[in-house]
């Protein structure tokens, strides 16, 4: 009796791989533009902000490879997106540990601006995708949480900005990139739990 765990799904409807890869596009496109930003004002936030636009890059696409595979499979690749999701916080978290030694603070305009800009973005990713975030598992799961909280990021950038224009403190920058990397690593730890369940799920229906 053939394992059913290794029957795919039928193929994802038309509509849902036309979000994946418009989510997949805006984040890559935004990497860009806040990494110049990050890199010319020397922004901790901002610098692993983009690097998440990045990840969110990867987490999309390896969804959009992804699809149709099996339960078992797709719980796999739901744990490398775990990983993935990772690699944000420990990033902030040197570039974190190299802004101490240099308290500098990043200029606030072009910080609240592009955190306004990034805000928006993932705003528009969120609500691409809410409707598929129990879709298919751990992937669409990543893909929807990852959006989210860098909502959550992007809100506590804008107001690192303005924070940092009334005190002139590399803190509110450093703080906010601290709290980017604890978030990211709630939802790698949320997306491992999922792809775990879906595994379990699969090995019980074999």
């Amino acid at each position: 009796m053939k394992d059913i765990s290794e029957k795919k799904l039928p193929p994802p409807d038309t509509a849902f791989r036309l979000a994946i890869a418009i989510v997949a596009l805006l984040n890559l496109a935004y990497f860009g533009i806040e990494f110049v930003v990050a890199l010319a004002i020397g922004s901790v936030s901002l610098i692993a902000d983009s690097i998440d636009f990045l990840e969110d890059t990867s987490v999309n696409l390896l969804i959009l490879i992804a699809l149709g595979w099996s339960a078992r499979r797709r719980a796999t690749v739901g744990l490398l997106l775990a990983g993935i999701l990772l690699v944000p916080s420990l990033a902030t978290l040197w570039m974190a540990w190299r802004k101490f030694s240099l308290l500098v603070p990043p200029a606030p305009v072009p910080l609240t601006v592009t955190g306004i800009g990034a805000l928006a973005i993932n705003l528009a990713c969120a609500l691409i995708l809410v409707t598929y975030r129990h879709h298919r598992g751990s992937l669409t799961r990543a893909a929807f949480l990852s959006a989210r909280n860098d909502a959550y990021a992007n809100m506590a950038i804008v107001a690192a900005g303005f924070v940092t224009s009334y005190t002139l403190s590399a803190w509110p920058d450093l703080v906010v990139g601290l709290g980017i990397a604890i978030m990211n690593a709630g939802a790698a730890w949320e997306v491992s739990m999922a792809a775990r369940d879906e595994r379990r799920i699969a090995r019980a229906e074999s």
